[in-house]
This record gives structure tokens, C-alpha cells and sequence, in this order.
């Protein structure tokens, strides 16, 4: 179980890296913009981009931070 403040950490770092998140039933969540991520008390909203624009969502997720074990960096990538 991941707490607010931990992924809070990820998403508000000063110099934002991107990370992926990793739940107890196997799924992965990339996040590769601040702005795609809104945490809550007990939850974490992951939003995505299928279309053409990219700083456009087109869907969300909600995330329960009880099945979030994990957080790891995205390694080379970086966000401008």
C-alpha cells in the first residue's frame, strides 16, 4: 500500500521524472507528465491520451492506493 504522500512525492518533484506505478494484481500505470496524475485520500486518477493530442486526456482510471505496491522510475525519459 502506497500512502498519498509517497506518490505526491513522485508527481510534485521538482525536477519531474517520469515513473510508473505498480499494482498487486500485476497492472502498471506509466505516468510520463505531471499533469497526468491527480492523487487523492485513498485513491490516485491516472489519465491517458489515445488520441493525436497528448495534452489532451481522452480517459482516466481510478487507482486504489491499497493495491498500489510499488513505484519505480522510468529510466531515460524525462519530461522538458
Amino acid at each position: 500500500m502506497m500512502t498519498p504522500q509517497a506518490v505526491l512525492g513522485h508527481a510534485k518533484a521538482e525536477a519531474f521524472r517520469p515513473f510508473r506505478m505498480y499494482l498487486a494484481v500485476g497492472r502498471t500505470f506509466d505516468i510520463r507528465h505531471p499533469e497526468m496524475v491527480k492523487v487523492l485520500k485513498g485513491d490516485v486518477l491516472v489519465f491517458k491520451s489515445t488520441g493525436d493530442t497528448t495534452e489532451i486526456p481522452d480517459e482516466w482510471e481510478s487507482v486504489s492506493l491499497l493495491l498500489t505496491e510499488s513505484i519505480s522510475h522510468l529510466e531515460g525519459q524525462s519530461v522538458p
